[in-house]
């Protein structure tokens, strides 16, 4: 074995050989190693092969180096561009002096290499590359890069290392003048001797400019030595003194007058052993101190680390706490001898807002300065592109670009400003369909950007595209167009943004998604003849993080405010762009989520997270007359191998924290979507887990949101400035705040929709309804036409501080009239009691006769009823016609029909009305209209064995075929399983089984009667069976001319029921204070003369008077309302206002 050793910076290099030795006329064989040193630079200016450079200044000057040639810039220099090809390399000095490289692009390719530091050797210097030019310059453009660039071409290594700088961190405190030792000087000098010792210190600098000591306590000369002393300092020092043991003994009056004249309100005072402050940490050295607060324009930052590299000059931006982005604010650091290593000191005055509520809600502080600065040179106006109808400034920057095949790419600690142009493909930083760039496409290191300073730039930050395995770490993106960090075509994966900064996101207009309202309707090219945009729709989608593949890690990472959206994950259904072709059709919404923890979103208009919608992947048509990647829907499902047929894997979202975004702090859309240990607060509406209006696409799956806290109104307030244009009292005391819609806006914290959802271990705080402004802890989807799941779970919910737990809606401000299908629907599972105090029980809207029975206990401030029984749902889909309503009627309530419209609207070729329902009971349906003639009943949520009888009404004369059948909707096959038949006896429909039903026409009432009944078993979050979703086909031949088929005059009271309570309601949790049954009322009204009656329970959340009020000839409910003891106080003039103002009937 061969063993070297060498000095530092060399490197060891050990050679063997075997020699054949004739010795003593015997052959041997003999090892010999010879151990060689070889000199190798860490920092790469410090390489022997280099030859300086100095190419001086000329704009015409096209540079070229290659054939090996390896040069080092020394000095400043401007030149029309470098080309390093052929093996040539470009090495910039580390100087002491600044070095300016102007160029219009820089090049580097086929084995070229382009080095400013190393990793191990990082620049020290000040070094700025400015890429100057315009769009219309009448240079030929390059074919692949373009304009005013830096590229890296096949073979090109790029190498940028800046001096390590802390990128970004949180904001702790802030200190203002005189909160701190900055201004304070410590008296050290004389404590040995008695009287009176001075200072002079400059009110600028707290510099003590002169210093004295008085012996008043001996001599009267030493206090007229003073009063001269005093006389002599110059106007506008600061004087201050300090009584050393004693110095009133020889202090004449006119020493005293002196210093009095000053201003001084004590000295005359001055007695035996008078003390002054003085802290006596060590009784043998006592210290005195003087505080000087100085009026000036600065702030004291307390970091959350050290603020490692930042110094004096440098610019740092602090982001907003507030809903506006706009608060964001730079600032410049000042000299600060005094701040620890967590402080700054920073021009101009701001304001910490830290934890509050149980929320980090501390600002974020990023560093904008670095001393490698990469920057375009601009005009001082727009020029010459349609860009300018929407910017009044220059949006042509410089842009960095990395093409496939490159050798080495790594740039950390660089600032880049005024880069990236409103083109397509020329971005601040861009890999473009470069393929795997770490180990796995054979780059070790791997392909990173790190400490990047990204600001004031015109399209976006990073950009990756066609690109897997990047590591983007460290990086500030601020006041960009477009979308930051963007990833571009949809086959995106393994890539990583690690502790990234992205605020003050503003549109853009290259794609529709990048664009604002007036964009998305001004810019039409690519659309189809006729198209009217709709922006909420089309558009209006610019991100922070912009995430068109799950499968890429984000860690740590802020999205601190965008014009819409902080992080959006969304889905190209086929790969576009140069990427077409890369995977099947539907991948990406099937593809497993990559690492999302430990990121926060805040101060974003729409969201502060979506997972949802996908982009138009074809042209524009006649069918769909909207541009290409123009937003549309999407469906996440995520399974193993991106294989819907392979198990489901969870999408987890980890400590995710949304405060102040003014519409959601977080829309989530898809199947297996499941939170952890996130933080909620200040936003319009907290969360809301959204499946499919109509089915989940991923049956069987579910989304939830465990450990979690929501806040409704935290103690952050916010700041009423100009820019707050929404400002309005909230919170417990009614303080003004700013508010995140308007000042009637419906707060709420966990929005239930569709489904089916489970919420468990969460915390609900501060969620405090004013009068005109209803706000609760749990509410629901407004204006909400699609169907709502029993199978919503909610268990182990803690309250604090709530007026309203829940809240179902009524009509006004934000929820209109409350008649949309899946308004009248809403229902939830209070799995244990932890919301209505009755474990096991259902929320349901109170007027909602389909699900109640006669235990139900009205919550009237909830619009609400607490309800048990066995619940599932019944889509009915109906063809020929479309456009029609239904009115589907409880026999055991025949006179509180629900009326529904559909859920797609007038103009599809069929409709769905999709009920929630009581199991075990009987139904009629009805038409507004001639009765459809083709009716398809899906049997969703229910358990083998449950059924339900159901009557449809249709015209004399009309003849059926009846069918059963299992539809897979994954595989979408169906299957025929059975066939219904005529009986005469209408208790035969009992008697159905799988492979025969049995259907009874009632010809006087004219309705079809038939038992749906589920025969096979379900998972448990399933909509539909373990074989598919189980079906009825109800194909009528109606006659012409038929009249609306609405039967509900003859069907009762015929066929109407006893009212049966099947499940018995629950037990109240013992202990409990929300509802107080001894305050219960309970009401029995006698309906009709064959004795139905109809029994309502009602109960107040807290003590006082409960006024009820009921119609006197049918015993509706028509209102009701409390009177709590602790707004009361006695007088009764309230009620007698309200009983004044009834209405007579």
């Amino acid at each position: 074995m061969c063993v070297c050793t060498c000095l530092y910076r060399y490197k060891c290099v050990c050679i063997c050989s075997c020699l054949f030795v004739l010795f003593e006329y015997i052959m041997m064989r003999v090892h010999v190693c010879v151990c060689v040193c070889l000199f190798t630079t860490v920092c790469p200016d410090r390489d022997p092969e280099l030859q300086p450079w100095m190419p001086g200044h000329s704009e015409a000057h096209r540079v070229t180096i290659g054939y090996g040639r390896k040069v080092l810039l020394t000095s400043s220099a401007t030149v029309h561009s470098i080309e390093i090809t052929s093996g040539g390399k470009l090495v910039i000095a580390d100087s002491h002096h600044p070095i300016l490289l102007r160029t219009k692009h820089i090049l580097i390719g086929n084995g070229g290499q382009l080095h400013i530091g190393s990793p191990d050797c990082p620049y020290k210097g000040n070094l700025t590359i400015s890429l100057f030019g315009r769009s219309d310059d009448k240079d030929t453009e390059h074919s692949y890069f373009g304009r005013k660039y830096i590229g890296v071409g096949t073979g090109g290594t790029l190498e940028i290392h800046g001096k390590k700088k802390l990128s970004w961190t949180f904001l702790n405190k802030t200190l203002h003048p005189g909160e701190s030792q900055d201004n304070s000087y410590l008296f050290e000098r004389g404590w040995g001797n008695r009287g009176i010792i001075v200072h002079v210190i400059h009110p600028k600098t707290g510099e003590v400019l002169h210093s004295d000591r008085f012996d008043t306590y001996r001599s009267k000369e030493e206090s007229r030595r003073l009063a001269k002393y005093v006389d002599g300092v110059e106007n506008g020092m600061i004087l201050a003194m300090v009584v050393n043991d004693e110095g009133s003994n020889n202090l004449e009056e006119s020493a005293k007058k002196t210093i009095s004249k000053l201003g001084s309100r004590h000295f005359h005072r001055l007695g035996f052993r008078y003390v002054s402050r003085v802290l006596t940490h060590d009784p043998l050295r006592p210290e005195a101190f003087i505080s000087i607060e100085r009026l000036s324009n600065s702030t004291v930052l307390e970091l959350a680390e050290p603020a490692e590299g930042w110094g004096p000059g440098d610019t740092v931006v602090l982001a907003s706490t507030d809903y506006s982005m706009h608060q964001a604010e730079e600032f410049t650091l000042l000299h600060c001898p005094t701040c620890r290593p967590t402080q700054v000191k920073v021009q101009g005055q701001c304001v910490c807002v830290c934890e509050v509520d149980g929320v980090d809600m501390r600002a974020e502080v990023g560093l904008l300065s670095r001393n490698i600065l990469i920057r375009g040179e601009m005009d001082p106006s727009c020029y010459g592109n349609e860009a300018c109808k929407f910017f009044s400034f220059d949006t042509f920057g410089g842009h960095l670009k990395v093409e496939h095949g490159f050798k080495a790419v790594h740039v950390s600690s660089v600032e880049l400003q005024h880069m990236g142009q409103q083109s397509m493909g020329h971005y601040p930083v861009h890999f473009h369909m470069n393929g795997d760039v770490d180990q796995k496409g054979g780059y070790d290191p791997p392909t990173s950007v790190s400490d990047l300073s990204i600001h004031h730039t015109f399209s976006r930050c990073v950009t990756i595209h066609g690109t897997n395995g990047l590591l983007v770490k460290d990086v500030v993106g601020y006041d960009a167009l477009g979308h930051c960090f963007f990833t571009e075509d949809g086959p995106e994966e393994r890539n990583t943004f690690d502790h990234c900064l992205g605020l003050m996101i503003r549109a853009g207009t290259l794609l529709p998604s990048d664009r604002d309202s007036k964009m998305c309707r001004d810019i039409t090219h690519g659309a189809f003849p006729g198209y009217v945009a709709n922006p909420r729709q089309d558009c209006s989608a610019t991100s922070t993080f912009w995430i068109a593949n799950p499968n890429n890690n984000l860690i740590n990472c802020a999205a601190a405010g965008s014009e819409e959206t902080g992080f959006w994950f969304l889905f190209h259904h086929v790969p576009t762009g140069p990427s077409e072709g890369m995977y099947s059709p539907g991948r990406t919404e099937h593809t497993p989520m990559g690492l999302f923890t430990n990121n926060r979103a805040h101060s974003n208009y729409r969201a502060g997270m979506i997972l949802d919608n996908g982009v138009k992947t074809t042209q524009a048509n006649d069918k769909d007359k909207r541009p290409f990647l123009s937003l549309v829907g999407a469906r996440y499902g995520p399974h193993q191998d991106a294989d819907p047929f392979k198990p489901r894997v969870p999408a987890l979202i980890h400590h995710f924290v949304a405060y102040k975004n003014q519409d959601h702090g977080a829309w989530l859309r898809g199947g297996d979507v499941w939170l952890d240990d996130c933080q909620f607060a200040d936003n319009g509406i907290g969360l809301t887990l959204a499946s499919g209006g109509t089915f989940p696409d991923d049956d069987g799956s579910r989304q939830e949101v465990k450990n979690s806290l929501f806040v409704g109104e935290s103690e952050n307030r916010g700041m009423s400035i100009p820019d707050n244009r929404i400002w309005g009292p909230g919170g417990s005391d009614l303080s003004g705040r700013t508010l995140p819609r308007g000042v009637d806006f419906p707060i709420r914290g966990m929005q239930i929709y569709d489904g089916p959802i489970n919420v468990q271990n969460c915390t609900f705080r501060k969620y405090i309804a004013l009068d005109g402004r209803h706000t609760s802890a749990f509410g629901f989807r407004l204006n909400n036409s699609w169907q709502s799941c029993p199978k919503n779970n909610v268990t182990n919910i803690t309250f604090h501080d709530i007026t309203s737990r829940v809240f179902f809606g009524e009509p006004g401000p934000w929820f209109n009239q409350m008649q949309m299908d899946g308004d009248k629907t809403t229902i939830f599972h209070d799995v244990d009691g932890s919301v209505s105090e009755y474990p096991g029980a259902f929320l349901v809207k109170q007027d909602n006769w389909l699900l109640r029975h006669p235990d139900c206990i009205d919550v009237p401030d909830w619009r609400a009823a607490i309800c048990s029984g066995r619940y599932a749902q019944i889509y009915i889909q109906t063809r020929n016609p479309a456009n029609l309503n239904m009115q589907i009627v409880k026999d055991e309530f025949p006179d509180r029909p629900l009326e529904l419209e559909g859920a797609l609207g007038k103009r599809k070729h069929y409709q769905q009305f999709q009920p929630v329902i009581t199991l075990a009971k009987g139904y009629t349906i009805h038409w507004d209209q001639a009765a459809p003639a083709e009716i398809i009943v899906w049997l969703i949520n229910f358990d083998r064995n449950d059924w339900i009888n159901v009557g449809f009404c249709y015209p004399a004369g009309t003849t059926f075929t009846v069918i059963s059948d299992i539809h897979n909707r994954l595989t979408k096959q169906t299957r025929k399983t059975g066939v219904f038949m005529r009986t005469a006896q209408r208790n035969k429909i009992h008697r159905s089984h799988l492979a025969r039903g049995y259907y009874y026409l009632e010809e006087d009432t004219g309705l079809l009667f038939l038992q749906v009944k589920a025969y096979n078993d379900k998972e448990d979050f399933a909509f539909c069976s373990v074989k598919g979703c189980e079906r009825v086909k109800i194909t009528a031949v109606i006659p012409k001319g038929s009249p609306p088929s609405n039967c509900m005059a003859q069907a009762y009271p015929r066929h109407a029921e006893m009212p049966i309570v099947d499940v018995p309601m629950p037990s109240k949790l013992p202990g409990t204070k929300l509802v107080r049954t001894e305050l219960g009322l309970f009401l029995t009204v006698c309906q009709n003369d064959d004795g139905h009656f109809n029994g309502r329970k009602l109960y107040q959340p807290d003590e006082g008077v409960q006024m009820t009020v009921i119609d006197g000839h049918d015993g509706r409910l028509l209102e009701s309302k409390g009177f709590r003891n602790s707004i009361l106080q006695g007088i009764p003039a309230q009620i007698e206002s309200y009983v004044n103002n009834l209405k007579n009937k």
